[in-house]
């Protein structure tokens, strides 16, 4: 199939997706991986038409989300013809099936939940909604099921089929599904729907992932006093005020996505370590694969790393030994995989949605470019730059800058450096091209050239 962006995929269908038509598993062969090609059919050409500048916004804004706890979207295109009206949109392929699937295969297999995921889920799914919600402009899910929400192989949870606003009502919605229907605010397709749709949804999802499953009616449509049993039948009270709390019938009552990232319980994990974690892993690039193992055999196992006086009784004192290297490399591998997000612990502030993906080739040639060309201007700051040099085969000395943005986003850059090129020069090359601020350059801290006078030192003396 070649219909859209020039991506060759060959199609095998993967059922029935809530809220989407048609998907299937897909094959992009230019980047050889398994994606998924998802279909949404529009059940009115007029409407569509009408709703047509918001869909291409709203899917422009899916495209920029960069969360571990989000399906990625790749690419979309809209599809009108004199039959139909559609929406395409690859994804990310989730190879390890859906929450819904996995909760029936643990039921089968007459196995309970265990508390430690269950945190670990539901903490990673409200970093995703809690990232969502302060987007700027804000995204609702609206679509939130156990069958929207998908597990990777090493346990790391993402969300899946976010759908907006502008096309509640106008495709053929899950929520006309018996079966799906229970994870639905009451208020659900009315104006004006919010994040409490969405943090209603979720309560559903949790309370299903702790019971298993929430037995239905004889027709397969679960009630209200289902749930409520359900609820009931948790024998944790601060897991029970926890769903409770999400599954209120009055909307403006339920809690925020950040506001139960802090509910006790779903504490796990401290809050230093898990701050420490987080540190060390974004600064690993400075240190070697195996610091930790090394770093840990220098450490005398009685030796005391920490200790706590009480006026009133003994102290406690914590050992080296208290700790085991193998259950600190794993957490601090599963902190890199996105199972420990950080979301819970930074400032509620809006998250803005990044400038627009640049255009492919196929619509550059569509588009009239003005003249002259408006010149695009990075307005982010660099807070982190770490800088390498290398020559290659053609002993050419080869720049390239890694740079840590400070909406938290990652950019890395490479190009030739010749014998007559300026720290100067390199720097305003960055600017020129929108990689950097120019408040990056001329800063009390000269961080980008800074670097960038490091590297000509070293071209300089031989390198």
């Amino acid at each position: 199939v070649s219909e859209g962006p020039s991506r060759h995929l060959g199609l095998v269908s993967q059922g029935n997706v809530p809220g989407i038509e048609s998907a299937y598993l897909a094959m992009d062969t230019e980047e050889g991986v398994e994606v998924v090609w998802n279909e949404v059919q529009f059940s009115d050409k007029k409407v569509f038409k009408s709703f047509e500048e918001r869909i291409r916004e709203m899917f422009e804004n899916l495209m920029q989300v960069e969360h571990p706890n989000i399906v990625k979207f790749h690419k979309y295109w809209l599809d009108m013809s004199e039959s139909r009206a559609r929406v395409i949109f690859i994804t990310e392929y989730m190879s390890s099936g859906s929450l819904k699937q996995f909760l029936k295969k643990t039921k089968k297999n007459h196995k309970t939940m265990n508390v430690k995921a269950w945190k670990r889920w539901c903490t990673q799914i409200l970093s995703a909604l809690s990232y969502l919600h302060s987007c700027d402009p804000p995204i609702i899910h609206g679509n939130l099921t156990c069958d929207t929400i998908f597990i990777q192989h090493n346990g790391l949870i993402k969300i899946g089929s976010v759908f907006a606003e502008a096309i509640h009502g106008n495709v053929h919605q899950h929520r006309d599904e018996v079966r799906n229907q229970h994870f639905f605010a009451p208020e659900y397709g009315t104006a004006g729907d919010d994040y409490a749709i969405d943090i209603f949804s979720f309560g559903i999802c949790a309370l299903e992932m702790a019971v298993l499953e929430i037995q239905a009616n004889g027709d397969n449509a679960v009630s209200k006093e289902a749930i409520d049993h359900a609820g009931q039948s948790l024998e944790d009270p601060l897991m029970r005020e926890f769903i409770q709390s999400c599954v209120r019938t009055e909307a403006k009552t339920r809690p925020t996505a950040h506001d139960l990232l802090f509910h006790r319980v779903l504490f796990e994990v401290h809050s230093l370590k898990l701050l420490a974690a987080h540190c060390f892993i974004n600064n690993q690039y400075l240190l070697p694969e195996n610091c930790v193992d090394e770093k840990t055999k220098s450490f005398d196992p009685n030796g005391i790393m920490a200790e706590i006086n009480h006026c009133d009784r003994p102290g406690i004192h914590l050992k080296y030994s208290h700790v085991s290297p193998l259950e600190l490399d794993k957490f601090l591998e599963d902190v890199k995989n996105g199972i420990y997000p950080l979301m819970n612990f930074a400032s509620q502030r809006p998250h803005p949605i990044p400038r627009a993906l640049s255009l492919s080739q196929e619509q550059m040639e569509t588009v009239k470019t003005p003249t002259p060309e408006p010149q695009e201007t990075e307005t982010r700051k660099v807070v982190q730059i770490h800088c390498n040099l290398e020559a290659n085969e053609e002993a050419v000395d080869i720049l390239s800058l890694f740079l840590k943005m400070d909406d938290r986003l990652h950019r890395q850059l490479s190009c030739d450096v010749l014998p007559s090129d300026s720290p100067k020069d390199l720097a305003s090359e960055l600017v020129h091209h929108a990689f950097i601020s120019e408040v990056s350059t001329i800063s009390s801290d000269h961080q980008a050239s800074s670097c960038l006078l490091v590297a000509f030192e070293q071209i300089r003396a031989g390198r």
